[in-house]
């Protein structure tokens, strides 16, 4: 019998715990040992049962067993200091209070989804964990951040496979009064509520959920109250579901919706308002829009608004494929985007944010990573190569600019150590090294012997080893009606085989399945007698992604083959659970995608510290770190054919690395059955390249290179009623107004009839300004090594000065083009190429392509 309504009953803790629910309630247990260890104190095999979440555990301990530690003076001892301890993390001065008063007040973060914990499921993959990892990096730093998110009813969906291998999806609902969440309230008790005008006198009504993530809170808007029509309280029921208008009213509610619960927030709780304004992927694109309404309201118009938005805010691409970005209907876009939801915003000028370089405004889908880049001065890739793919990728926005001068910079994605280092990785550390600090541990020290840390590596893959077997019959006994799974499944894997680990969400350039290529060489490598090698895979492929389930499909029906099923193993329903346990238990992760179209892939950096080497394509920041002491290139077959040879080549080249260098080396030992080399290989794995895969690392550089630059340029343009942001918008509107007209009409140069290194190339250059000013242009000569393509390579710009004017003849005679001069020292031999370009200055703009405007002589 099914129950027509579900909620959840907190449990009654006594008194002297109450420091149990106040741990509870703030997700830094989700990274902090200590405190988990706590919990688990009180019932270990329960709180197992329970994955670990203490909410959820508290509701399921016995009452007895609460009475009993109630009284334990120890244990009360103990859960006092504990939170203590998370009260002095939560007050105490922290890296970024270090940073003196130049620094942002605070910093707005949205993100369509947040992957803080499995008790938390509001995450699909690497786009939410990475989310996640920010905030808890963020606490951690001290960096004064809001997130901002929704809450999905149903989160992103549960993953089964049925016995044929095809993956089928569940939406289980989830209960948010049993999650470590509270309901932003007015002074009045009242739940503040979000509202949004919709077409045709509709509105829709959020409420707004609080996590407390360490320092940081993280606000989540929630359509599922009944304020709202049925249809609408379904508009945040899952993570990327449903049809066209149903994500873009999930877009219009994260980015409208979200800029108006940051300003509750902040009004109820004390918060300095937002000076910077982070986007993570164009899915928060709108909440530009509401910021420049806010502003139109306090007089400004919408270019001056525009001129405001755009200082302060920053936007993160992750995509590298045109086909990752959210396109919508422009018709649709259009529908929504009114004066009532929207007031003083022209939805002409709107939509014109949207519109694709080149596309015809009248047809052309709204495209919102477009549309992002065009809100935000300050915009980055997740990796050094994904930035230079960005850079020609977004290039059409700034046209007449190569991509080394398009303004998109790029920052490592990293990942954060307390979250993913494995508790057995820390004990050692803390009874070994003599510190917690996982990440600067000095691992290669003689303290810890080559014995012993193989040791603890043997007690992570053993860890996989039992969890994969109790999934796997768990998966038996669901797909079976309850029924006992086989024998079989208790002997799948071995905790002394070397183990490749392989996790991800399962789009086709991931090449979930570049391994079964050659399916009898794979078999040769599982089963291999004296050296075999096992599988780990895990990954989810979108509900509506045929081709991805297709794949996982395929996988599963091969790992299913009696004489190979002990070898390689599909675990479904890949969550961060898993992952906790999976790349601690790997001795190499694998990560093949096709290049470049992997932006960063963090899952590599998790395994790596947790002594995992990587064998991967050169991409993502695998193409910036890797090394022989981390692990092993496999090469891209760039010069292929078609797609086909490709996938051939590199699958063959996999082959020849696993076979006979990954497993040859692994399974090389000394007489104690240590492989000294394969371990030497990890602990410098742990000691030099760890530090630098942190969230810490990353979100320091965020705040250093996009933040601080955001909070500083946003300061100069609001003061004194925004005056520079009104002189920008109308010098922008002045500069382009003339520029059709700008052009470098005839250039001269001399002193090289017979060019050397040391030469001079004497340059003089006629422009015509069309009523602007010498203050206004910036007139440079662009340089370097003539390429047979036509191309400058290795660019060098220097400027060329206007020549003075110096009576009232020539005065008159600045009416037409101007002259500009300047010389160039020939500092190398070989060929070389010049060109002289026009371009607009002035001291508000942070980079000469942000107006998309240049004259280039031809």
């Amino acid at each position: 019998m099914k129950p027509i309504r579900k909620f959840t009953v907190r449990a009654v803790v006594p008194g002297s715990l109450s420091a149990l629910e106040e741990l509870a309630g703030n997700l830094r247990w989700s990274w902090h040992e200590p405190t988990r260890r706590l919990f688990e104190h009180i019932d270990p095999v329960l709180w197992r049962t329970c994955e670990r979440d203490p909410v959820a555990f508290l509701g399921e301990v016995d009452p007895a067993r609460l009475g009993e530690l109630a009284a334990d003076g120890g244990y009360l001892e103990w859960a006092e200091r504990e939170r203590a301890g998370l009260r002095e993390y939560l007050s105490e001065p922290r890296w970024f209070q270090s940073l003196g008063a130049r620094v942002p007040a605070t910093i707005a973060y949205f993100s369509p989804e947040f992957g803080i914990t499995e008790a938390l499921p509001q995450y699909s993959g690497g786009l939410g964990i990475l989310a996640g990892d920010h905030l808890k990096a963020a606490s951690d730093l001290g960096v004064p951040l809001i997130g901002v998110g929704l809450f999905y009813k149903s989160g992103y969906f549960s993953q089964s496979i049925s016995p044929d291998g095809w993956q089928q999806e569940r939406y289980p609902v989830l209960d948010p009064d049993g999650l470590p969440l509270s309901v932003l309230r007015d002074p009045d008790g009242s739940p503040v509520q979000i509202t949004l005008a919709l077409p045709d006198g509709a509105s829709l009504h959020a409420r707004v959920w609080k996590a407390s993530i360490g320092r940081i809170t993280l606000l989540m808007l929630d359509t599922d109250i009944p304020t709202n029509t049925d249809e609408l309280r379904t508009v945040t029921d899952r993570l990327y579901g449903g049809g066209g208008e149903h994500r873009l009213l999930q877009e219009l509610l994260l980015g409208i919706g979200g800029a108006r619960a940051v300003r509750s927030f902040t009004s109820l709780s004390g918060t300095p308002a937002p000076d910077v304004f982070h986007m993570n992927e164009g899915h928060a694109g709108f909440l530009g829009l509401e910021r420049i309404a806010t502003y139109i309201g306090e007089g400004l118009t919408f270019a001056e608004a525009l001129q405001l938005v755009r200082a302060g805010t920053v936007f993160t691409t992750h995509t590298p494929v045109p086909a990752g970005i959210d396109r919508f209907d422009r018709g649709l876009v259009e529908r929504y985007l009114t004066s009532s939801l929207l007031p003083g915003v022209e939805p002409a000028d709107a939509l014109a944010l949207g519109v694709e370089p080149g596309a015809d405004p009248a047809t052309s889908a709204f495209n919102m990573a477009v549309m992002g880049l065009r809100l935000a001065q300050h915009a980055n890739g997740v990796s050094k190569l994904h930035g230079q793919v960005s850079r020609r990728m977004f290039g059409d926005l700034w046209p007449g600019f190569d991509a080394d001068d398009v303004p998109i910079t790029s920052i490592t994605n990293g990942v954060h150590a307390p979250t993913w280092t494995d508790p057995a990785l820390l004990g050692v550390a803390e009874s070994t090294l003599g510190t917690g600090d996982t990440e600067h541990a000095d691992w290669r020290s003689d303290a810890l012997s080559d014995a012993e840390f193989w040791n603890v590596k043997r007690r992570m893959r053993l860890q996989l080893v039992e969890d994969a077997r109790g999934r796997l019959a768990a998966a038996w006994s669901e797909q079976h009606s309850g029924s006992a799974a086989p024998k079989w499944i208790s002997k799948v894997l071995d905790p002394d085989t070397l183990t490749v680990g392989f996790a991800r969400r399962v789009p086709t350039y991931k090449r979930l399945t570049l391994m079964l290529q050659d399916p009898e060489r794979l078999r040769s490598i599982l089963t291999n007698p004296e050296r075999p090698v096992q599988f780990v895979i895990a990954g989810k492929s979108h509900p509506a992604d045929d081709e991805g389930k297709r794949l996982i499909q395929q996988l599963v029906q091969f790992a299913q083959q009696p004489e190979l099923r002990d070898r390689i193993v599909f675990l479904p329903d890949y969550d961060i659970g898993m992952a906790q346990v999976l790349y601690p238990g790997c001795d190499v992760w694998l990560n093949n995608p096709l290049r470049p179209l992997e932006a960063c892939g963090t899952s590599g950096m998790k395994a790596a510290m947790n002594g995992a080497l990587n064998l991967s394509i050169l991409d993502g920041w695998w193409a910036e770190f890797a090394g022989d002491d981390y692990g092993w290139v496999i090469p891209s077959a760039d010069a292929a054919g078609d797609a086909g040879e490709r996938d051939a080549l590199e699958a063959a080249a996999l082959y020849e690395l696993l076979e006979h260098h990954v497993a040859t080396r692994y399974y090389e030992r000394d007489g104690d059955g240590v492989p000294v080399e394969w371990v030497r290989r990890v602990r410098q794995t742990l000691a030099t390249l760890a530090p630098e895969l942190g969230a810490d690392r990353m979100v320091r550089q965020y705040v250093e290179e996009l933040y601080r630059p955001a909070a500083e340029h946003a300061a100069v343009m609001i003061a004194d009623d925004a005056r520079s942001a009104r002189d920008l918008a109308a010098w922008a509107a002045r500069v382009r107004g003339s520029w059709p007209n700008v052009q470098v009409t005839h250039v001269e140069s001399g002193g090289v009839d017979s060019p050397h290194v040391g030469d001079q190339l004497q340059l003089r250059a006629y422009v015509e300004l069309d009523g602007l000013s010498a203050d206004d242009v910036t007139v440079e000569v662009v340089y370097g090594r003539s390429r047979a393509d036509d191309t400058i390579d290795a660019v060098r710009r220097a400027s060329l000065a206007p020549a003075p004017v110096t009576d009232a003849a020539s005065a008159a005679a600045s009416s037409g083009p101007r002259l500009y001069t300047g010389t160039v020292t020939l500092d190398r031999a070989g060929a070389f190429g010049y060109t002289v370009r026009a371009v607009p200055r002035h001291p508000l703009l942070l980079s000469t392509a942000e107006l998309g405007l240049v004259a280039v002589a031809t």
